[in-house]
């Protein structure tokens, strides 16, 4: 895998993440985001969430120089179904099984059960920019040699899209609320960016939420989170989970190893009521942002959801002079709360050239109505409208 003179470097597949030096990943990693570490990584694999048995099989894409130092990585699972993404394609499995296709298993580059952008193509070193255009390559090879149908590079960040693009894969976008800090330096200072109405809303949904006082809401992080607030946090996410979608990803083991291996990284929004809990909300924070990602509760109090997990991560994220809060998938609801729409992107590289033809067809027009709709939302948005 060289030529023109650059560095000549070798592919391969691991098994699992437990086999890759973890200092060496997280050199091509960066550091800044949480979902693409060793440690996060192996959390999942290590506690069976993101194993062969649930459908995810690690094999991790590895890009190593002539002396075996690791110069590049994607995390890659081989899929055999595609729930736990984001990115929905079942639709596009169906239509090439009824003409007679396979369309699992599919190579899959992610953070698993993570709809949080950022980086999938992990290279470090002088010699980045080539280091991942061979990923991207060989990540196209890898699908080809698991006898897998398609890879599909999720969440990845807009240069990684533009690459990927470059090299063949099909580029598809999507809609997700982020918050961003405009250098407030209280919670009043970005309620007063707000049109008056939508101020008002705001300052009324907080006291309806609090039960005008009767429910405490405070922010934990790392050791001070102990293992009775985990143990409630827990509890409130299979129930919320159960609910919604039937069996929840993760399980309490997964938690466990995260409470140990990345304290230092997770901010624990609780809610308590006569001194119980009775709702929290879990974020990860790295690289100025703090990504809301798990959420639960027992309590039927109004907008104690929009609370915990909305507001209460744009008040930390401010005293703590963090850039943007990310507040996970779906959600025109968090327009009236401040955060605004943005594009995310994902690639897809598929075998099948007639099928490849017919997906790019549904992505041009997929990629128009997106960007229609959030054109449209953002007009909606809660802030004042500059003076003339």
């Amino acid at each position: 895998m060289d030529g023109d003179g650059a560095e000549p470097l070798t592919a391969r597949t691991a098994e699992s993440f437990a086999s890759i030096d973890a200092a060496a990943w997280d050199r091509c990693a960066g550091g800044d985001n949480p979902f693409v570490s060793h440690r996060f990584l192996q959390a999942l694999e290590q506690s069976g969430c993101a194993t062969a048995s649930t459908g995810w099989t690690p094999r991790p894409i590895l890009l190593e120089t002539p002396s075996g130092e690791l110069a590049a990585a994607a995390p890659a699972y081989l899929k055999t179904h595609s729930y736990g993404e984001y990115v929905f394609d079942h639709g596009w499995a169906d239509a090439f099984e009824r003409a007679g296709g396979r369309y699992y298993p599919k190579l899959q580059v992610s953070s698993p059960f993570t709809p949080a952008p950022g980086p999938r193509l992990l290279a470090a070193g002088p010699n980045r920019a080539h280091r991942l255009d061979a990923l991207a390559r060989a990540i196209a090879a890898a699908t080809r040699a698991g006898d897998a149908s398609s890879a599909h590079v999720t969440f990845c960040t807009e240069d990684e899209w533009q690459l990927l693009g470059e090299v063949g894969y099909l580029r598809r976008v999507g809609e997700q609320f982020h918050w961003r800090n405009e250098g407030y330096e209280t919670f009043d200072h970005f309620l007063a960016a707000l049109a008056s109405r939508k101020r008002k809303a705001v300052r009324r949904e907080r006291r309806t939420a609090t039960a005008g006082g009767a429910i405490t809401i405070r922010a934990l992080e790392g050791a001070d989170i102990t293992g009775p607030q985990w143990d409630a946090f827990f509890a409130f996410y299979l129930d919320t989970g159960s609910r919604k979608w039937g069996t929840p990803y993760l399980n309490r083991a997964f938690f466990r190893r995260i409470a140990e291996t990345m304290a230092d990284d997770i901010v624990l929004v609780l809610a308590e009521q006569d001194s119980a809990p009775v709702a929290a909300a879990l974020n990860f924070k790295g690289g100025g942002v703090l990504y809301g990602r798990y959420w639960g509760t027992r309590s039927t109090q109004p907008a104690l959801h929009f609370e915990v997990c909305y507001y209460q991560a744009i008040d930390y994220a401010i005293r703590h002079r963090l850039r943007r809060v990310e507040a996970g998938a779906q959600g025109p609801h968090k327009l009236a709360r401040g955060y605004l729409p943005v594009r995310t992107y994902s690639a897809h590289w598929i075998a099948d050239p007639a099928f490849r033809d017919a997906v790019a067809e549904y992505l041009d027009r997929e990629r128009r109505l997106v960007d229609d709709e959030i054109g449209a939302l953002a007009a909606l948005a809660p802030y004042r409208q500059a003076g003339p």
